[in-house]
């Protein structure tokens, strides 16, 4: 009961840190992982943006990042301190902040690439400019929960740190789409992943199965039948299950596997049936689209029969 009741509170990133520490790029994965990402917002309206967890607030159940820094209006670290602890007593409400940090030599030198001037500078030089920020800064740094130096990332480290660190709180898993097609109809526009099912032994050329398809079970316990099928999908199954988690890592939203046969009637449908019931049972929930199910069967499309 408890855990379905903590599930169930909306949780708030605040994100902030030192100017140039990489809160766009963390901003930019959150959103692309499902947070609904809001930067530069005046934090003393937190509490109106949030509501008082009334049933007028279910569309805000979404996680929320929440970005600002010294240059937002009204910026104060010890007023944001006390308004996020008044925030984190309220029980349907996960409030969390985390800092940026990096170090004044890697921040001068970002700031010399881009050639920007740093805010707090004032004409002087940028060096004055960050240790005034670090020592605005000081209070919420001692006080966040998670703090992230940057100093040796690069923009994909960054990203990956950021993934690493919030993905599990994010709304949704990666969306996978298995397809089945046929080759001599045209290769799928999109396909992350494609498998030839050609070297399996063609329905088409069975009298019987020729108007059936994939779906059908005496297609499917012809497939079956060929001596190459189930040592292929065990090890189609097998790499699958190995790259799929691996792509979720690296913060890909979507991946789309394609399985193709020669009119996409027979045995991609059935290979992409299997393999995303595999799927299923691995904890993944595929969407399965055959392109060419409905397709006529005709001999010029699948050419000569082999003898």
């Amino acid at each position: 009961m408890s855990c379905d009741s903590a599930d169930s509170r909306q949780r708030i990133l605040l994100v902030t840190g030192l100017l140039g520490a990489g809160k766009t790029t963390a901003l930019r994965v959150l959103e692309d992982l499902g947070w609904e990402a809001i930067d530069n917002f005046p934090v003393r309206l937190l509490d109106r943006l949030i509501g008082d967890g009334g049933s007028g607030n279910g569309d805000l159940k979404a996680p929320m990042a929440i970005g600002f820094d010294s240059r937002t209006r009204g910026f104060d670290p010890v007023e944001i301190i006390q308004l996020v602890k008044q925030l984190a007593t309220r029980d349907d409400l996960i409030v969390t902040t985390l800092f940026l940090d990096c170090a004044d030599h890697e921040l001068e030198r970002r700031y010399n690439e881009t050639r920007r001037r740093h805010p707090l500078a004032q004409g002087l030089p940028v060096s004055a400019g960050i240790a005034a920020e670090r020592e605005l800064l000081a209070p919420l740094r001692r006080w966040a929960d998670a703090v992230i130096t940057t100093t040796d990332f690069n923009s994909n480290e960054l990203q990956q740190a950021i993934r690493d660190r919030f993905a599990h709180e994010a709304p949704g898993q990666m969306t996978v789409t298995v397809n089945s097609f046929g080759f001599a109809r045209g290769l799928p526009p999109v396909a992350d992943l494609l498998f030839d099912m050609r070297f399996l032994d063609n329905p088409h050329w069975v009298p019987e199965l020729r108007d059936q398809t994939g779906k059908d079970s005496a297609v499917g316990d012809h497939i079956r039948r060929d001596p190459a099928f189930a040592a292929s999908f065990s090890q189609i199954r097998d790499l699958l299950l190995l790259l799929l988690p691996r792509y979720e890592a690296q913060g890909k939203s979507y991946v789309n596997i394609a399985f193709g046969c020669t009119g996409g009637r027979h045995r991609s449908v059935f290979m992409a049936e299997q393999i995303a019931q595999a799927l299923r049972e691995a904890g993944f929930s595929p969407t399965v689209l055959h392109r060419n199910l409905a397709s006529r069967a005709a001999e010029m499309i699948e050419g000569a029969q082999q003898t």
